[in-house]
This record gives structure tokens, sequence and C-alpha cells, in this order.
């Protein structure tokens, strides 16, 4: 399978050129250098980074733990609401610290794994 173009972007099945689906430059510098500034660099090898992710997306599930699905649904109008942002910001900023520490452009693996699985699953035709 062809990889898809690292600028592109995906609607429906199709990949359009020259646009990005994820764009963390800026993130991964600001996290870079709130590392440096703390002296984190040997802290922040593949498995610490990986562990502490899946901690963070832990914290997430323990918000919707025993809720209803009707509960998780409304759950950005109640006073978890701003918790919620805060957990979805910890993982977004371990993934993206992680994907720079490993040298993977998210860009390109998201838009190779949205291409694969439109092959998986295709739209139904209409």
């Amino acid at each position: 399978m062809p990889a898809a173009p690292n600028n592109a972007s995906v609607h429906g099945d199709a990949v359009a050129p020259h646009s990005r689906l994820i764009d963390t430059a800026g993130l991964e510098t600001a996290l870079q250098a709130f590392a440096d500034a703390r002296h984190w660099q040997p802290y922040h090898t593949p498995k610490n980074l990986a562990m502490a992710l899946s901690v963070e997306v832990a914290e997430l599930v323990e918000i919707f733990q025993w809720q209803t699905d009707a509960e998780a649904q409304a759950v950005m109008q109640t006073n978890e609401a701003r918790h919620v942002e805060q957990e979805l910001a910890d993982i977004a900023m371990y993934l993206v610290r992680l994907s720079s520490v490993l040298g993977v452009d998210l860009n390109r693996a998201v838009t190779e794994k949205l291409v694969m699985n439109g092959q998986k699953y295709p739209a139904p035709q209409a």
C-alpha cells in the first residue's frame, strides 16, 4: 500500500495533498523547552512516557467509570468538564512528547493510519 503524502487531509476515502491533519510542531517545541528547563531528558524515555500516557488515559477513564452512556454523553455539562479537558490535555502532551522522543512524524502516522482504516473499513456505497 502506498503511503499517504505527508501533507494530506483525508475526506471519506480521498486524500487531499498539501494540508496537514495534525500539526504538533509548536507543541513539540514547547514540551521540549519545558523538559529542558527542568532537566527532565533522562526521565523522558519511551518507556517512561508510554507509562505516563497510559496513566493519564486511565485517569480519563476513571471520570467515566460507572456512568451510564447518557451521563457520559452529558459530562461536558457537569462539574467534571474541566477535569475532562485537563486529562485530555495531559494525554495529548504525553502523546506528542512520546512521538517526538521516538522521532515519529505524527501527521504522517495519522494520515497513513486513516488510509489503512479506509481500506479495512470501506464506506458503504450510496
